[in-house]
């Protein structure tokens, strides 16, 4: 992140909020503190159980979401996508090589990396040609080439690293048109939900859905246009590729 001494573009407050993933614990926290905040005019939530509903893994509800956000009017300022698939009941991240299978790759990419690029295709072009608009999506830490030095959960971070590149390329055809807009991955750090149930946080507490839908939106505060293409943490530490 750029330093923070510097003046911030911060998010106008004539506009229009969207949360994808909606229903999840961080989520839910987003929306719920964006709907509190008058600097919205409004602030719409999707996920699978939304009017309309959204499935990251067909693209025609995606297009119907964003269709629906332009129908309902307002400068789009925000939009975060909150989903991410780490684990299910019969798929669990592989500890070694000889976990991998196929098609479980196929679901986490298709979730974690696919879906969020069919969402920067209907929503990046919604985005204000003038003044700060943000496109963030939650990635991981884990996603981190640099900084992975144990192995394992192959399919999460291949995918969420994915994703990051995909960020990296949305961003700089997004400065192209939209000079003042951002599109960043971050990393919400260690929360209490059901992605995060069964596992550890690395000896880091976690922290409520709350906590970290609150540091988020400080940090999409902070932000600066230079920004944009940029993966951070909560904290607005940038962390390596």
């Amino acid at each position: 992140m750029t330093d923070t001494s510097r003046t911030t573009a911060a998010i106008p407050s004539d506009g229009v909020a969207v949360v994808i993933g909606s229903s999840g614990a961080i989520g839910g926290a987003l929306l719920e503190r964006l709907r509190a905040d008058d600097r919205f005019e409004a602030s719409h939530g999707f996920s699978r159980t939304s009017d309309p509903p959204v499935d990251l893994l067909d693209e025609a509800s995606i297009a119907a979401a964003a269709a629906a956000v332009e129908e309902r009017g307002g400068p789009l300022r925000l939009v975060i996508d909150a989903t991410g698939f780490l684990h299910g009941d019969d798929h669990m991240p592989e500890k070694t090589w000889r976990h991998l299978d196929g098609e479980r790759l196929a679901r986490s990419f298709a979730i974690n990396a696919i879906g969020p690029a069919l969402l920067m295709k209907h929503f990046l072009p919604l985005l204000p040609r003038d003044g700060t608009a943000v496109f963030a999506t939650l990635s991981a830490r884990v996603a981190s080439i640099g900084e992975n030095t144990v192995g394992g959960w192959y399919g999460y971070r291949a995918s969420k690293a994915a994703l990051n590149q995909l960020v990296r390329s949305a961003a700089n055809e997004l400065a192209r048109s939209r000079k003042e807009a951002l599109c960043v991955a971050l990393h919400p750090g260690h929360v209490e939900s059901g992605l995060s149930a069964p596992f550890g946080g690395g000896g880091q507490e976690a922290r409520t859905p709350d906590a970290a839908a609150s540091a988020l939106l400080d940090l999409l505060e902070r932000l600066e246009p230079g920004d944009s293409g940029g993966f951070f943490d909560h904290t607005g530490a940038s962390i390596p590729w």
